[in-house]
């Protein structure tokens, strides 16, 4: 196996920490991490690094942060690196400049089974939509995003009780095993490269915006709870109540029969909330008003007088 394997990392959030972690620690050779420009963070604005940055510089890697990836400047200094191989994990679209740019190609980690859940939130949609298994997938990048020939795959059931934030992390580990396997079997010249079966593609993992979180009560409660866990704890499902916005992180799906308008609630004003979707009613367990704390629900009711509609 070669080590001396001359590799530039790509990576911004989180998600693509334990990745250049397991890397270093298995003995590769990050030459450089390419990561985004520092951003204003917190009430003070201050400017923040990424996690990726703040890992590469404990681990003494130089960091390029360039604001545009086309840049004749930064496509030089890119080059100046002579990276066999390039890896991205959680990053942003790449020009065919930098992509096509070592000899070995590039390689993305993305968390879903491709084709299936191609685009920028493929976690969350997997959970929104209800499945049961994803998983992690490692492709050679090409021109049409989330389409490049795959190397691996493996899966990852979706437990009832998971949310965004317990899958992503698992994902997140699974990620970087994978990350590592697929670096070992390109160095050694013996790995697979599967086109990807268009028959296969099922759904869009397409960016959240504001308006894909507002909570529908016209839907089924199963629906609904879904769309909850799938957004949890980041950025989160929300509705409209008392007059207030409302942020909801977790639900469950009640046996009881939906006997008022959709968005009408129920409570007990101690211990309950249950609002009143198409067809049952869905039990609010986690619960954040604007501007306030968030809460479990017997917190809440304890310092909030409601009663039901």
């Amino acid at each position: 196996m070669d080590k001396k394997l001359r590799i530039i990392y790509m990576g911004t959030p989180e998600f693509a920490v334990p990745s250049l972690t397991a890397l270093v620690e298995a003995g590769y050779h990050v030459v450089a991490v390419i990561t985004a420009p520092d951003k204003p963070q917190g009430r003070g604005r201050v400017l923040t690094g990424s996690p990726v940055k703040d890992e590469a510089l404990r681990l003494q890697i130089p960091v390029l942060q360039p604001t545009n990836l086309k840049s004749p400047t930064f496509i030089e200094e890119l080059s100046s690196y002579q990276a066999d191989l390039q890896i991205v994990v959680a990053f942003r679209m790449l020009p065919e400049v930098v992509w096509n740019m070592p000899p070995m190609g590039t390689f993305n980690l993305h968390a879903s089974l491709l084709p299936n859940y191609r685009g920028a939130a493929p976690i969350n949609w997997a959970i929104i939509n209800g499945e049961k298994e994803t998983g992690i997938t490692t492709f050679f990048l090409k021109h049409e995003i989330d389409t490049g020939n795959i190397i691996f795959q493996e899966k990852e059931p979706i437990h009832p009780e998971d949310n965004v934030g317990t899958l992503y992390e698992r994902l997140m580990n699974k990620g970087a095993k994978l990350v590592v396997k697929t670096v070992a079997a390109i160095t050694s010249g013996d790995y697979p490269q599967l086109s990807q079966n268009e028959a296969d593609f099922k759904h869009h993992a397409p960016k959240i915006f504001k308006e894909t979180c507002e909570i529908d009560w016209q839907k089924p409660a199963l629906e609904i709870h879904n769309l909850v866990r799938g957004l949890s704890p980041y950025p989160a499902a929300w509705t409209t109540f008392q007059e207030k916005t409302c942020k909801i992180y977790a639900t469950k799906v009640t046996d009881q029969k939906a006997t008022k308008t959709p968005g009408s609630f129920s409570t007990d004003g101690k211990t309950h909330l249950h609002f009143h979707a198409k067809d049952h009613q869905i039990a609010i367990l986690e619960i954040q008003m604007e501007g306030k704390k968030r809460l479990k629900i017997e917190e809440f009711l304890r310092g909030t007088k409601i009663e039901s509609e």
